[in-house]
């Protein structure tokens, strides 16, 4: 059986779909409130509960404090961390449509890796603050992927595009090599922590410049479910199912480059959640991505809220990045699919 008809036909989907998302609502909304509660700091849920209600007496200096973890650290935090899970396993699910592969995920293109380089870029060359490195992150994943299309469109479907990603991922390997390698002491402290992922820079003001862009572009995206429904069965069939096949791949790619850009300069280096978590909301529900999609974002969103909170309480006082614990359990969960035959 080849990879098309195991996407499409899934060896247990769920029963009701609509349970599944609301089972994933409610597990996103449990995890938050885990998230905000328990940390370096405890906060009992109670006193959660009274502080959004507003309820904090001015004599209380113990509720004044948990008033100011929540609102300036933990709820911001919370908020990134899941929007960023559900547009990372967002892009993931249509990279695994647009391919017509389980395995893959928008890095395959040079996506994650034109980012990587111009936010390395920008902390070697320039001062690595957020208003440069934001922007640097997103000229370089839209020009690596531009570089992988143009490329890759020489050759009919999609074999020259994937070529085309493994040249484009190589040479920016290179050349964050070559940056490392020009870097100090005190930025390649920055570039470490920045390449294992983090979500320790989450405030306001970010959620502000980001949310906007990326919750738009999520629901554009979840638009085209229908036409990542047809390319499932193959691009000669999405043809003569009316869809524009050249169009669709380019507007599908670019709207990756757009969601995943941004993110690889706020957060660094995020893995598996882009891969596993689709394919698993794919093994339980279906390849339908009118379904399938918003549970891609439900299912991100309670795996990166949950990896950032395992990372704030693992070494407490300290803090492991984030990139280190979803392939700490995305790895072997990966695996695990393997040796089941369900990653085929």
């Amino acid at each position: 059986m080849n990879t098309a008809t195991l996407a499409i036909a899934p060896s247990r989907p769920w029963r009701s779909p609509a349970g599944m998302l609301g089972l994933l609502a409610a597990l996103l909304m449990l995890l938050a409130l885990l998230s905000l509660s328990i940390g370096a700091l405890g906060i009992p849920l109670q006193a959660i509960i009274r502080i959004g209600f507003g309820d904090i007496p001015a004599n209380d200096p113990e509720m004044q404090l948990w008033r100011d973890i929540l609102f300036d650290v933990r709820l911001p935090r919370v908020l990134f961390g899941a929007l960023a899970g559900a547009v990372l396993a967002l892009s993931g699910a249509m990279a695994q449509a647009l391919f017509r592969n389980p395995l893959a995920e928008p890095g395959l293109i040079g996506i994650s890796a034109g980012g990587a380089l111009g936010a390395v870029a920008a902390i070697v060359l320039g001062s690595g603050s957020l208003l440069v490195l934001g922007p640097a992150a997103f000229a370089g994943s839209l020009a690596a992927t531009a570089c992988a299309y143009h490329l890759g469109r020489r050759y009919p479907g999609m074999a020259g595009l994937l070529l085309a990603g493994v040249a484009i991922n190589a040479i920016c390997g290179s050349l964050i090599g070559l940056f490392t390698y020009l870097a100090d002491d005190q930025q390649l402290r920055s570039l470490t922590f920045w390449g294992m992922g983090s979500l320790a820079g989450a405030s306001w003001p970010q959620l502000s410049l980001l949310a906007p862009w990326l919750l738009l572009l999520s629901l554009l995206a979840l638009r085209y479910w229908r036409a990542l429904n047809a390319l499932l069965l193959g691009e000669r069939e999405a043809c003569h199912l009316g869809f524009p096949i050249k169009a669709l791949r380019r507007t599908l790619i670019l709207l990756m480059a757009l969601l995943i850009g941004p993110l690889v300069a706020a957060t660094g280096g995020i893995g598996f959640v882009g891969l596993v978590v689709p394919h698993l909301m794919r093994l339980l529900l279906g390849a339908d991505h009118r379904l399938l999609l918003p549970a891609a974002m439900l299912g991100g969103a309670c795996g990166l809220v949950a990896a950032d909170w395992l990372a704030r309480i693992a070494v407490v006082p300290a803090e492991l990045p984030i990139g280190i614990v979803t392939s700490l359990i995305g790895g072997p969960f990966f695996l695990y699919l393997l040796l089941k035959g369900r990653a085929a």
